[in-house]
């Protein structure tokens, strides 16, 4: 019988099986930041097992709040920053060098097919991208995993998604994930691994396909993954070239983690996006989920672009050609976080940053602040925003605030008009919606 990719990867790092259904892995990373690392950190210190398994592959940033805007933050950059200088952590990235860690991370390398990766972080998913298991964990998945290098898990379960068609103009990852979300609701993968395949995921670059991942959480999902292949390795090339004579060999070696053409699957799903239009969230469920259409007018106070979703350097381009020669509403409050400081330096060359502070936006540093409603773009009771970020729940960026969930051209659009806006670049097709 075939095998999922997140059964190849299983077997690949299996260690134990406790129970039929438990299996500890050996990992590949352990990915830290200031919020959820420091609780680990100060436990294992109590308990007199202040170690790490290997520093090099642990790697650690400060990107939830940053810079600190009070004592509580400033304390916390400190304990993950004393830490990895105490246990001689190379990769750690502090204010200067710091971005989203999920973009920041593939962005280094760090992340390649048939890895194992955890993190103290719900969105850690985003790594399935390159056809890895990565998954966020609770404190003492953690303090194992940086402990001992190993992490326990249920058999993997998968829900194969194939998505059919190509994107329409206008149309985005951002667009295709919400319309999946919509589709199959918030426990519509509780439990499983969503396997995204089919043509629109071959067609995808690297950064729309973390997109994809980025958001199986929202539908329960423990990852989303994708078949590594060309992309996957020309993506990857710079930070492996010298481990392969070739990207083909590369290629071969990866593939080895690809699912077999008769793997077994929990469900299968195929999603057509031929026809699919601009998506947008409304309520506080990620589920809730409408064509922009139907949701244009809406009044809105702030427009938010940035985040491990959407602030890649893509995701930019898009609003700045939007932007373009306009001015955001008087009424509206613009702010754009690029995710990492090359992005921002990219974005800085191509005049994009230019772009953005032309239409009136306020252009911060990479930070995920505004996204959980900690820093640099709080909302306050009643307010509404335009995000490109990825959950919608009630004060999620502010006590009594709300949030639209949408792509970084219906954000930009938005923007412009003061209200929920379809974006310019989206053509309209019949049957669209």
């Amino acid at each position: 019988m075939g095998k999922t990719i997140a059964e190849k990867i299983f077997e690949a790092h299996a260690v134990d099986r406790p129970t039929p259904d438990t299996w500890v892995l050996r990992l590949d990373a352990v990915f830290c930041h200031e919020i959820t690392t420091p609780v680990a950190i100060n436990d294992l210190v109590a308990r007199g097992k202040d170690r790490v398994f290997d520093p090099a592959k642990i790697k650690a940033v400060i990107d939830h709040v940053t810079p600190a805007k009070d004592g509580k933050t400033a304390a916390q950059g400190k304990i993950l920053r004393q830490w990895a200088r105490r246990h001689g952590i190379k990769d750690f990235f502090d204010i200067g060098r710091n971005g989203v860690c999920h973009a920041l991370f593939p962005e280094k390398g760090f992340v390649r097919p048939g890895y194992t990766v955890i993190m103290g972080d719900s969105h850690t998913c985003t790594h399935g991208a390159f056809g890895a298991f990565a998954a966020g964990v609770g404190t003492t998945d953690l303090e194992v995993g940086i402990l001992k290098g190993v992490c326990a898990f249920r058999a993997p379960a998968t829900l194969k998604l194939n998505i059919h068609g190509s994107l329409p103009a206008g149309v985005y990852a951002k667009d295709v994930i919400l319309s999946i979300i919509g589709r199959i609701g918030v426990n519509g993968a509780t439990n499983k691994v969503i396997q995204f395949e089919g043509p629109a995921v071959t067609a995808m670059t690297m950064e729309e396909r973390m997109t994809l991942c980025n958001m199986a959480i929202e539908a329960g999902a423990t990852c989303g993954i994708c078949p590594p292949d060309r992309t996957t390795v020309g993506y990857l090339w710079p930070f492996i070239q010298d481990e392969f004579e070739s990207p083909e060999a590369a290629l071969a070696e990866y593939t080895r983690f690809a699912p077999d053409p008769d793997a077994v699957y929990d469900q299968v799903i195929d999603h057509d996006i031929s026809e699919l239009a601009p998506q947008v969230t409304f309520g506080y469920k990620p589920d809730n989920v409408k064509p922009v259409t139907e949701m244009a007018g809406t009044p809105i106070d702030q427009v938010y672009i940035g985040s491990c979703t959407n602030g890649r350097i893509d995701d930019l381009r898009v609003a700045a050609k939007v932007l373009e020669g306009k001015q955001i509403d008087p009424n509206v409050r613009g702010i754009v976080s690029p995710a990492t400081p090359d992005i921002f330096k990219q974005a800085l060359a191509e005049g994009i940053i230019a772009t953005f502070m032309a239409a009136g936006f306020c252009v911060t540093n990479p930070t995920c602040g505004a996204c959980l409603g900690m820093s640099n773009g709080v909302l306050a009771d009643g307010e509404v925003c335009a995000a490109t970020t990825n959950r919608n729940f009630n004060g999620r960026m502010g006590k009594g605030g709300m949030v639209h969930l949408m792509s970084p051209a219906t954000a930009a659009a938005s923007a412009i008009a003061g209200a929920i806006a379809q974006s310019p670049l989206f053509k309209t097709t019949e049957g669209s919606n």
